[in-house]
């Protein structure tokens, strides 16, 4: 009875496992596409100078996607810089709040005089003078001062020199001649020396870069510094390129050349490198076949005639339905194109060959359900397999009454009647007997 027991409580478990077979695997197509996207903000405003990037076009961190246009800042007069306050990050209009410019320049000229022609000498010709005119100069005290300038500004009877050469004190009183010499009847003038104003140079916008330092020399028209539109965050001076942040694929331009930016606007969208993934459609009659976290394997159309396959895995199925792509269909083909579908997202690594907007094939794979249940099921070995089939066959015979008994069991002869030697029991005949 044990025998028949275990086989009976093996068949149940057999039963049992029959409603576990091997779940159905699915194939489901897709496209790759991004998992993440990274806007490129300009860092400043300016004027877009040239656009350095294309849609599609793969990018490294620090690759220019875009060029500002600078505001050049240029040398009013020739002479020598002095007092350079402004560094690059630094805003042009804060710098000279504080300093009166970015930078001065000290001209040839640094002594002026305030002259006026009621000192001249009394002559007519002698009390009109003209903007530009060469004169020359010597102190009225003792003439040991003497130089030459040019008339800069005329205003009624006054009027003022720029000393051009020579050596004087700050102060005194200088006579003003026309000509090369100190004639007297030549004097149109006479006035007071003071120290020529350095020229500040000042601007508007934040300072990218200077062409100058302390102490150079430059020449009218040369250039001093750059500035573009804006301020730069912290000070601290990105150049005039808009950069990519990361490695990437640009997938969208919004600079464009000769046309203004703002600073924080975005002048790109890129697909970073490392975002890439499957995104698919399946439909909710078969939804209960995947789960997040399965396996799949990817293979993508563009080289599957190569086999080549990538390991990948659910990471995502939304929760919402796709919206309805259906419509102008009929029967089973309008069934079909208007069926539910929910978008299911795969995470795989792809190689250097995979691009953005490939088509891929899903694959999962056969599941077992209840996989740890069946773990526990013992299966008889062969012997004991041996063993209950010979039991079943001796139950079955003692099931089955044999013609010459009757109902009470018995047999004619006896409790045993004429059974079988081996099956009543007697014992087997020896040498001995």
């Amino acid at each position: 009875m044990k025998h028949i027991s275990r086989i009976l409580s093996v068949l149940i478990a057999l039963a049992l496992l029959a409603p576990c077979a091997l779940a159905e695997s699915l194939s489901f197509s897709g496209t790759v596409t991004a998992a993440r996207t990274v806007e490129i903000y300009a860092p400043i405003g300016g004027t877009v100078e040239s656009v350095d990037a294309e849609v599609g076009q793969t990018v490294h961190a620090g690759d220019a996607v875009a060029t500002l246009s600078t505001q050049k800042v240029y040398a009013s007069e020739a002479g020598t810089i002095t007092g350079v306050f402004g560094q690059p990050g630094d805003s042009a209009e804060t710098v000279g709040e504080r300093y009166g410019a970015v930078m001065y320049i000290e001209g040839e000229s640094v002594y002026t005089i305030a002259a006026s022609t009621e000192n001249a000498y009394n002559a007519t010709a002698n009390k009109f003078v003209h903007v530009g005119e060469a004169v020359y100069l010597s102190c009225y005290s003792d003439s040991s001062h003497t130089g030459t300038g040019v008339i800069t500004a005329i205003e009624g009877t006054d009027y003022s020199v720029d000393v051009t050469s020579g050596a004087f004190l700050v102060g005194e009183t200088v006579s003003v001649y026309r000509g090369d010499s100190a004639v007297a009847a030549n004097r149109i003038g006479r006035g007071t020396l003071t120290r020529k104003n350095p020229t500040a140079v000042t601007a508007q916008g934040s300072i990218v870069s200077l062409a100058v330092a302390n102490g150079d020399v430059v020449r009218r028209g040369d250039l001093l510094f750059e500035t573009l539109t804006g301020g730069f965050d912290g000070l601290y001076m990105s150049g005039t390129q808009i950069t990519a942040p990361e490695d990437g694929v640009i997938a969208q331009i919004n600079a464009q050349q000769g046309s203004p930016i703002e600073k924080d606007s975005v002048a790109a969208v890129l697909y970073p490198s490392d975002a890439m993934r499957i995104e698919a459609q399946v439909n909710e009659s078969d939804l209960g076949l995947i789960a997040v976290g399965d396996p799949v394997s990817v293979e993508l159309l563009w080289n599957q005639d190569e086999e080549v396959r990538y390991d990948g895995v659910i990471s995502m199925i939304s929760a919402l339905a796709d919206e309805s792509e259906g419509g102008g269909a009929s029967g089973e083909m309008e069934a079909e194109s208007e069926a539910t579908t929910y978008t299911v997202y795969i995470d795989f690594t792809p190689d250097a060959n995979t691009r953005y907007g490939m088509s891929a094939v899903i694959t999962t794979f056969d599941r077992q359900d209840g996989s740890e249940e069946n773990e526990s099921i013992e299966v008889p070995s062969k012997d004991e397999e041996s063993a209950n089939s010979e039991a079943e066959t001796f139950g079955e015979q003692r099931r089955e009454r044999p013609e010459n008994m009757d109902k009470g069991g018995n047999f004619p002869g006896g409790a045993l009647g004429d059974l079988p030697d081996e099956m009543n029991g007697a014992p087997e005949e020896t040498d001995d007997e």
